[in-house]
């Protein structure tokens, strides 16, 4: 009697594990789908997207970013755009291989170079902002951010718009260089130029406080301690008969980009994204990754005219499928970033 109560109890409990093994298995099935649909490129998503596929890609999305965002830090999933170069890294200079050039629409015909020391900008006076901006960091956080000081006029540019342009206009004063990149790498004199309105663009709250800081803090704090100094272009896209930020003359851009060199040992890695204007707050940079080629014909601009043509042309045809990996230690640092 005592038997046939144990193996009652066996084929009950054998029983009861079938829905778990179920459901663990086509969580799992989820998983490993969401991941596969994520490391497209973002116009392979977009297209599948819309039309009947949405409602099976806005699951596989919902899972797949928080994943990814993951396994591609420690380096498991996803794929860099890495490429041998038997040059030594230009330690110290702003440009890793020469200034933006122009070479057609939408960039602004009238782009000058203002050289500020710690960074450089493209600026044009009839956008009233900057086209392009360069800037290097350093792996060695020297100073403290402390606080912020506030927008000041550069009265050195007489387009340059005052820090009141942008009150009640909907947009924040967006910086172009980094305000904590510089100041943890070069000082409080340094920072105080980045606060000049002549590094700064009109940028929609959800851009400027989610993905675009989010993508800041990656590379100032992550991405150096991994692969040492980094050379950046952050820049914007203007339509020529755009918006103009509420009572002034203004332009709102539809979209900012950057651009990211690193050299580690002989091998150059590079990335671009591409975000909209008018992105979510909760976007995810990795889905926003696009070939510096495509970014060129978007652009109209030529980055790293100096590189030779040989890992210029392969680095810069091929499409990245993630962030760049970080070291492990530092993955906690990433979660938070979505959480500031």
């Amino acid at each position: 009697m005592a038997k046939r109560r144990r193996g009652k109890k066996s084929r009950a409990r054998r029983s009861s594990l079938k829905p778990a093994v179920i459901l663990t298995a086509l969580f799992a099935v989820w998983c490993i789908a969401a991941e596969w649909f994520v490391h497209h490129p973002r116009n392979w998503i977009e297209d599948r997207r819309e039309g009947w596929t949405a409602l099976a890609a806005a699951p596989l999305l919902w899972l797949g970013n928080p994943i990814a965002d993951i396994t591609d830090a420690f380096g498991w999933t996803g794929h860099d755009a890495v490429y041998e170069y038997d040059e030594e890294p230009p330690s110290g200079k702003v440009f890793f291989a020469g200034i933006p050039r122009r070479k057609g629409a939408p960039a602004a015909a009238d782009i000058r170079v203002i050289d500020r020391g710690d960074f450089v900008l493209g600026w044009s006076d009839s956008l009233r902002h900057p086209v392009w901006c360069a800037y290097h960091v350093t792996p060695q956080a020297k100073y403290d951010a402390g606080k912020r000081p506030g927008f000041t006029r550069d009265r050195s540019i007489a387009s340059a718009p005052k820090p009141g342009d942008y009150s009640k206009s909907g947009y924040d004063r967006g910086h172009m260089v980094p305000n904590y990149a510089i100041i943890t790498r070069y000082g409080e004199e340094a920072r105080r130029r980045t606060f000049m309105m002549s590094n700064i663009a009109p940028q929609t709250p959800a851009l400027n406080r989610g993905v675009w800081r989010e993508f800041e803090h990656r590379i100032a704090d992550l991405w150096t301690r991994r692969y040492g100094e980094i050379w950046v272009v952050v820049g914007c896209i203007s339509e020529a008969a755009g918006e103009r930020l509420p009572g002034t003359d203004i332009d709102v851009p539809v979209a900012y980009y950057q651009v990211v060199v690193a050299q580690e040992g002989m091998n150059v890695r590079a990335l671009a994204v591409l975000f909209d204007q008018n992105v979510g707050w909760r976007e995810w940079a990795a889905r926003n990754i696009i070939s510096i080629d495509e970014l060129e014909n978007i652009t109209g601009l030529d980055f790293n005219p100096d590189m030779p043509a040989f890992i210029q042309d392969p680095l810069e045809a091929e499409t990245p499928s993630r962030l760049w990996p970080i070291r492990p230690r530092d993955i906690v640092s990433q979660i938070a970033l979505r959480f500031p």
